[in-house]
């Protein structure tokens, strides 16, 4: 349900103003870190991969191959984004493109066995950066930021799609 002015009027008085004034400024400090260091991950792997080819490698691994118009439904963005971001990837070896099973015009993209390896050490990487980050939470804290940051991703997801639904990247399968 699209949020009017007089809801989000509703919705900014309805909570602790200096509570949302917070929250608003971490969340804006996080994604400037965030951006600034990529979350890359530590040692060799760190800042080595950024975030569109992080996200498209890794939805292709778990969703398997599929057209460009699929991937980019998939994850929110356009088909043409898509296919600039595909390009590098295909270049350096990490995506294939293949024809479509079906359709022999149809191109589909799929992880490479080097993609696959690629993405694991990336991702070993930022799972020792979140280690780091957090060696000193206790696991209810960390599954409780976890829970938090999935649902907040969510609500920005969906009030970002253009009909409503779900849109750009859905929290990572279990």
């Amino acid at each position: 349900m699209p949020t009017t002015p007089e809801m989000s009027m509703d919705m900014t008085t309805a909570g602790d103003p200096g509570l949302l004034e917070t929250l608003q400024h971490e969340v804006a400090l996080f994604a400037r870190r965030a951006e600034q260091t990529r979350l890359g991950g530590v040692g060799q792997v760190r800042n080595s991969m950024d975030r569109a080819a992080y996200l498209l490698l890794n939805r292709l691994d778990k969703e398997g191959p599929m057209g460009v118009k699929a991937l980019a439904a998939s994850m929110g963005i356009d088909s043409s984004t898509v296919t600039r971001q595909v390009a590098p990837l295909v270049d350096t070896g990490l995506v294939k493109r293949t024809s479509h099973p079906e359709d022999g015009r149809a191109v589909v993209l799929q992880l490479s066995p080097r993609g696959e390896s690629r993405l694991e050490e990336v991702r070993s990487s930022r799972r020792q950066l979140m280690a780091e980050l957090t060696h000193d939470w206790a696991p209810e804290e960390r599954e409780a930021f976890c829970t938090l940051l999935t649902r907040f991703n969510g609500a920005l997801s969906a009030r970002m799609a253009p009909s409503g639904g779900a849109g750009g990247e859905a929290p990572p399968a279990s």
